[in-house]
């Protein structure tokens, strides 16, 4: 991997500005949203789990929570489209990907960067092969190239839904992220952020033509 200035100091300096920016800009639907999943569920606002992150070191990514707070012992860990344990509002934040958003915090920390491979948990990162572990070169990214997968949809009526992601999921994901690795910049890195700002807003603008009766947003 070349390492090119926006590699050694570029891309922080996008990650701290943007992050920055994107927590004040974005405060109040921030807000909006913990109220919403405060008022609709039992349990706490944000959920927090360890990821692997740069150089295999891990961290706490956080996210807002979409499923039910309390969750049976041994409940897979991947989550599949139409998932019973995510809550009426958690749809609505995974639909328009707002539950990523308290990853700006993750970012202006430095344990993140915007545009990056997603992060994965410990036990799927054990199965990385070998050349593929090269992703955990760079930091892990809030969106990247992968991020075109549909990985709720793809696991759907999968009768092995960890087998499934590891045999074929996480390949392509990884295959693809390794690829962006090889070739860091920032004018990818801009059109990426710029496509996923249009792809939340777009969703988010939807919502506001169509609004939901007060009912869906009950547990």
């Amino acid at each position: 991997m070349k390492q090119t200035f926006y590699i050694r100091a570029g891309k922080r300096w996008l990650d701290a500005a943007c992050s920055l920016a994107g927590i004040i800009i974005l405060s109040p639907l921030l807000c909006a949203a913990a109220i919403a999943i405060r008022l609709t569920s039992a349990g706490p606002v944000f959920f927090r789990q360890t990821r692997i992150g740069r150089h295999g070191k891990p961290f706490r990514i956080y996210k807002f929570r979409t499923m039910v707070a309390s969750s049976a012992p041994g409940a897979p860990l991947l989550t599949a489209s139409g998932d019973p344990r995510v809550t009426r509002v958690g749809r609505w934040l995974r639909d328009t990907k707002v539950d990523e958003l308290p990853q700006l915090f993750n970012v202006l920390k430095g344990e993140m960067s915007l545009v990056g491979p997603r992060p994965e948990i410990p036990e799927y990162v054990t199965a990385y092969a070998e050349h593929r572990k090269l992703v955990l070169a760079m930091k892990p990214g809030i969106t990247g190239p992968a991020a075109r997968m549909d990985e709720e949809e793809l696991l759907v009526g999968q009768p092995d839904q960890g087998h499934y992601y590891v045999t074929v999921i996480l390949p392509a994901k990884l295959n693809i992220d390794l690829a962006y690795c090889q070739n860091v910049r920032c004018s990818t890195d801009v059109r990426l952020i710029f496509r996923t700002i249009a792809k939340v807003a777009g969703k988010i603008v939807e919502t506001f033509r169509a609004p939901l009766p007060v009912s869906q947003f009950k547990t």
